[in-house]
This record gives structure tokens, sequence and C-alpha cells, in this order.
């Protein structure tokens, strides 16, 4: 696996809009113990709507990753997305 290029398509595609790339950053820099950064990705999906990243913001708020205001506002834009 080309782990770079395959990298660089996720960035292009999430500057296009793509949740699941951008979700996908966020995967990398967290397996790589970036967590500010990651929650940086998932944060932009999840207010774009995409569960998973909601999800893990979750995880990371139970580990002391993010703050339960960061929390708090990942789970309103999520709302505002998709409508609920």
């Amino acid at each position: 696996e080309d782990k770079p290029r395959g990298i660089h398509h996720w960035q292009r595609a999430a500057m296009k809009g793509d949740v699941e790339s951008r979700n996908k950053l966020g995967d990398v820099e967290y397996d790589n113990a970036n967590y500010q950064i990651a929650l940086q990705h998932y944060m932009i999906s999840a207010k774009l709507g995409y569960e998973k990243s909601l999800n893990y913001i979750k995880e990371m708020f139970k580990e002391g990753h993010a703050t339960k205001a960061q929390y708090a506002e990942a789970l309103l834009g999520y709302r505002d997305a998709v409508g609920e």
C-alpha cells in the first residue's frame, strides 16, 4: 500500500468536501497521536453530518483528548447538518 499517496488523495477529496476522506485523515492523525489535528478533521466532517466522526469525537472526549465543549460543538453541528 502506498500510504503517502493515499493520504494525498484523501487530502484532495477532503478539500472538496468529501466527509469520508476527512474522517480518514482524522484516523491517520489519531493513529499518530496527533489528537488535536485528528479532532479538527473529525469536527469538520461531523459538522457536515458524518456520524462516524461524531462518534469518534465522543470517544476522544471519554479518553480525555477532547473537551466537553468540543463534543457539544460537534453534536450541535451534526444535528444542524442532518436536521435533527
